[in-house]
């Protein structure tokens, strides 16, 4: 038991050490830690980072797969629901991400659900469901009232409207 846990940190070591480096745009030195952190001891939160630095390098569907991969090991994670959502809208799938989105706001362990909802609100603004696209962005303004993506995206939806 004592080796799965020396195991288990040394692990998140190298996750947050991958994280390090992806946030100063080091993604192949990230994603060699991120790989060997999962080789160590997988876990959804190392292989949902590893799917947004394949993301960040224009591989989504990569990115979905280690998403899909964070799912399995933890399916009560909301982040990768809400970055495979984020992923087909890149990829101009706005209909395949919604009930992704949807997931990712229900999801028990997801501590920024306003980034679904305003994801959410973008696929039906994709779509041309505009009511629906402000009552996502609502939803993300009633959560976090200051998000200014949230913000943004009503103004300019608005403003289009007039």
């Amino acid at each position: 038991m004592e080796d799965q846990e020396l195991m288990r940190e040394q692990a998140q070591i190298l996750t947050d050490r991958g994280y390090r480096h992806q946030v100063q745009g080091e993604l192949g030195d990230a994603i060699a830690l991120y790989r060997r952190s999962i080789a160590m001891y997988p876990t959804a939160e190392a292989h949902t980072y590893l799917g947004w630095a394949y993301n960040m390098m224009d591989r989504n569907e990569e990115a979905i797969a280690e998403c899909e991969k964070a799912i399995a090991i933890d399916p009560d994670l909301g982040n990768p629901y809400n970055d495979i959502g984020a992923y087909l809208l890149e990829m101009g799938r706005p209909e395949e991400a919604i009930p992704w989105l949807e997931q990712a706001i229900v999801a028990p362990r997801y501590a920024t659900p306003q980034f679904a909802h305003l994801n959410l609100g973008r696929a039906y603004e994709q779509l041309g469901e505009v009511y629906r696209a402000l009552a996502a962005y609502d939803q993300a303004l009633a959560i976090a009232p200051l998000y200014l993506p949230a913000h943004w995206a009503k103004t300019a939806l608005l403003g289009r409207l007039n």
